[in-house]
């Protein structure tokens, strides 16, 4: 269980992109906070594998002025900004980047799951792993960390090393290291096979460079 939800893709053209196009990292591309807002644009487009003429489409603009706005011939208004965003699926922590690379404020805000504005998230969350009981149930950030747990949990975790045990647990890592789960698993093959299908498909749709 996590406690952040990503939207699966939407478009013929980036379907179609991704079901011809095997992933790839973006690590050595990922923009910086200095960079235009072109860069970005670009990293993103090209990461969702989609031609200029395709997002275009999909955004509804001419192509040519889209190449100007990439390009930094043309500065992209706000609307355009959230626009390209939405039709590249970019997360939201990445728009805040995109806006402000073109010169606007962010406008999504950012909190830990510990966040008093979030304690009626927390309580729920709280709640569905309680019910989990009496199996093993748990929450993680975006970047596998363990951030909730039932009473099950540190169980399960008995007589894992303590280097994997020591905060931040990073369940992926917990869950297929020797010295952790993986020994416990009997079909420990296809989980792993799984849990690497699942972070490929986070990379894929997330461009994040930590994963």
């Amino acid at each position: 269980m996590t406690w952040e939800v990503m939207a699966p893709f939407r478009g013929r053209a980036r379907m179609r992109a991704m079901n011809t196009t095997r992933p790839h990292s973006s690590k050595a591309s990922q923009p910086g906070a200095r960079d235009p807002f072109g860069a970005h644009l670009r990293h993103w487009r090209t990461h969702r594998r989609l031609s200029q003429l395709d997002l275009a489409q999909e955004a509804e603009v001419s192509t040519r002025h889209l190449s100007y706005v990439e390009t930094g011939r043309a500065a992209p208004s706000r609307e355009m900004v959230l626009r390209l965003a939405e039709r590249l699926e970019v997360p939201l922590r990445e728009r805040n980047a995109l806006l402000v690379a073109a010169g606007f404020a962010p406008m999504y805000r950012q909190r830990s799951l510990d966040d008093l504005a979030l304690a009626s998230a927390r309580r729920a969350v709280d709640l569905v792993l309680k019910g989990h009981e009496p199996f093993p149930a748990l929450a993680v950030d975006r970047h596998w960390n363990l951030v909730a747990y039932n009473a099950l949990v540190p169980l399960l975790m008995a007589g894992a090393e303590a280097e994997l045990v020591a905060p931040p647990v990073n369940v992926l890592r917990l869950s297929l290291h020797p010295g952790g789960l993986a020994s416990r698993i009997a079909n420990f093959a296809q989980w792993r096979a799984h849990l690497l299908e699942r972070l490929q498909q986070q990379i894929a749709a997330t461009g994040d460079v930590v994963l």
